[in-house]
């Protein structure tokens, strides 16, 4: 297995990570809206950051002008998401902490919250504690994840995340349960023909919300090429782009 990932930017190391670089991360990574010039908190929050991926993707999209502070349960991988931040072209814009996002206390409102969250419920165990950890609900389970983001947002902050088709619909119900409005929803097909298989999507805490008509992305077609849309939106990462 890889032991790291090669960005056009920076190098992500991900050998002491449960769960390593993918698809999920690189896409919600360069389709998070970044917090405007008008926005009088432009920190950004990535919970859960794993090897500091997205807080990277965020980092080289704004220049390392916007301070970014990245939360990670696991101890193996937030001591490599430092060690990814400070070999990168912006170590001075990220702040990795080791904690639980749950328990992690700060007067700070954050502009942008970012997660790739686990998905799993009341599925079988891992073997593996630190990919059950990663991937179940049982750590950070949707309720839990909702509330807490919106103790952190600022008044007209996004909570931008990425889930799989399968737990959409427990999301939104969480989501929508608790007051959160929808901004963007941007359906996932891998190949052309295929069903949805991810939903990338912002959320806000505002009442006056206008929910947008969800977008479509396709990452291959039918012959395995990768889409114009797709290219696009990871030209600035992707080394064969």
């Amino acid at each position: 297995m890889s032991a790291g990932f090669q960005c056009k930017q920076f190098y992500i190391g991900h050998q002491h990570c449960a769960m390593k670089v993918g698809t999920d991360a690189l896409l919600l990574g360069a389709w998070a809206a970044l917090p405007t010039a008008l926005q009088a908190t432009p920190a950004m929050l990535d919970i859960g950051c794993g090897s500091g991926i997205l807080s990277l993707m965020l980092a080289q999209r704004t220049g390392g002008q916007i301070p970014i502070t990245a939360v990670e349960l696991d101890t193996n991988a937030a001591t490599q998401a430092a060690a990814n931040v400070a070999l990168s072209p912006w170590p001075d814009a990220i702040r990795v902490i080791k904690g639980d996002i749950l328990t992690y206390s700060t007067a700070e409102r954050y502009a942008l919250i970012i997660s790739n969250p686990p998905f799993f419920q009341h599925a079988l165990p891992s073997q593996d504690a630190t990919r059950q950890q990663a991937r179940h609900t049982d750590s950070l389970p949707f309720a839990a994840l909702l509330d807490k983001a919106a103790s952190l947002l600022a008044p007209a902050g996004e909570f931008s995340l990425v889930l799989p088709a399968a737990s959409q619909q427990a999301f939104t119900a969480a989501a929508t349960a608790r007051g959160w409005q929808c901004l963007r929803l941007c359906q996932v097909q891998t190949t052309a023909g295929k069903p949805v298989s991810r939903y990338l999507q912002s959320w806000s805490r505002s009442t006056i919300a206008t929910f947008a008509e969800p977008a479509s992305l396709l990452i291959q077609d039918g012959a395995g090429v990768y889409s114009a849309q797709y290219r696009d939106l990871l030209r600035d990462f992707y080394l064969k782009f």
